[in-house]
C-alpha cells in the first residue's frame, strides 16, 4: 500500500495534468496493494473548497464520497498512535499540522508517502515513493 498526499489524490481523482506520468505509474503499480488516503486529507480538500483554493466539479461531500469509492482505495482513519506520533516526529519537521499528521500516517502504517511536496520529500524519516 502506499499513502497519497492530498495534492496527488486530488490530480489523481481529477485528471490534472499536474499528475505526471511517473506519479500516474507508481499509483497504478500499487493498486492491488492498496492506496491509502488519509482522513486528513478529506478535511484539507473541504476546506481548500471551503476557501475557494479548490474547485470542484461536484459539491464537497459527493467529490469525497466519489474519490473514496476509486478500485482499491482504503480511508485511514485519525487514531490515538497517529495523534501522538505526529507531535513526536524525530528530526526537525514543519509547522503543517495536516502534513504532520499524513506523515505520521505513513510512519504507523509503515507504508510510502506519494507526494511531491519539498518539504515532505527533504524529510529522511518517512518513506516516499521515489519515481
Amino acid at each position: 500500500m502506499i499513502l497519497l498526499d492530498t495534492h496527488v489524490w486530488v490530480w489523481w481523482v481529477g485528471q490534472d495534468k499536474r499528475l505526471t506520468p511517473a506519479l500516474d505509474r507508481a499509483i497504478q503499480t500499487s493498486q492491488d496493494a492498496g492506496i491509502g488516503v488519509s482522513i486528513i486529507s478529506c478535511w484539507e480538500v473541504a476546506k481548500l473548497a471551503e476557501l475557494g483554493k479548490l474547485h470542484l466539479l461536484l459539491p464537497i461531500a459527493e467529490w469525497i464520497t466519489t474519490a473514496l469509492a476509486y478500485p482499491e482505495v482504503r480511508l485511514l482513519d485519525l487514531t490515538v498512535p497517529i495523534v501522538v506520533e505526529s507531535t513526536h516526529l524525530p528530526g526537525t519537521f514543519h509547522r503543517d499540522p495536516a502534513d504532520q499528521i499524513i506523515v505520521a500516517t505513513a510512519r504507523v502504517h509503515n507504508i510510502p508517502l506519494l507526494t511531491v511536496d519539498a518539504k515532505i520529500l527533504g524529510y529522511p524519516h518517512v518513506q516516499t515513493v521515489v519515481e
